[in-house]
């Protein structure tokens, strides 16, 4: 697997080409632990992405996770919970991922209440940008996966003191998955500001 240094500009003008290099409705993910900032990249391609006349509808994982209740059933800090269980599935396929309307948000993790978000009518040409962690492997139907891989080594010098514990999370998430070879659109992003693209 080969890899080519690019510019954080260079990583958003690649993925906006192959979005736009396909007609009608995507729905594009954006994944990586929350240390790569993976909604920073997805942010960066709305403006793009409106300059060249497509509609941008974004999403993060993070408003379609389940209630607190069933999160935190087994402890705040349960391993298999994280991995498997934490993230909503069904209502971000269903209210996110299929036909042609996309309610933008779901749940508030941080109150643990419903949003009261209004679906978006979604038009044909449409873009639909998801960010979040874990989102590969589960199949979602996305069109065009993203995915901001972090070394073992940023990867813990980059999440916080209080989030340590989800390490074994991501080390997991990387042997099963493999999103490094899995992603449409795969970057070594140790250094955001000197990321290194796969090559094909």
């Amino acid at each position: 697997m080969r890899f080519q240094p690019v510019s954080f500009v260079a990583l958003t003008d690649h993925v906006v080409s192959c979005i736009t290099a396909v007609p009608g409705q995507m729905r594009v993910v954006v994944d990586g632990a929350p240390a790569s900032r993976p909604g920073d990249l997805a942010d960066a391609l709305i403006d793009p992405l409106r300059v060249l006349g497509r509609q941008v509808i974004r999403v993060r994982a993070d408003d379609f996770l389940r209630l607190a209740s069933l999160r935190f059933e087994h402890g705040k800090t349960d391993e298999e919970s994280r991995y498997s269980s934490w993230l909503d599935e069904g209502a971000l396929r269903r209210e996110v991922l299929t036909g042609d309307k996309v309610l933008p948000s779901l749940w508030n993790a941080a109150t643990d209440r419903a949003t009261r978000a209004d679906y978006v009518p979604l038009p044909p040409g449409g873009v639909v940008v998801v960010d979040g962690e874990l989102l590969l492997g589960r199949g979602l139907p996305f069109d065009l996966a993203v995915h901001l891989w972090l070394s073992p080594a940023a990867l813990a010098r980059r999440t916080p003191a209080d989030d340590a514990w989800s390490l074994p999370v991501f080390a997991r998430y990387d042997a099963e998955v493999d999103p490094l070879t899995t992603a449409d659109v795969a970057v070594r992003f140790d250094d955001p500001q000197h990321p290194a693209m796969r090559v094909d």
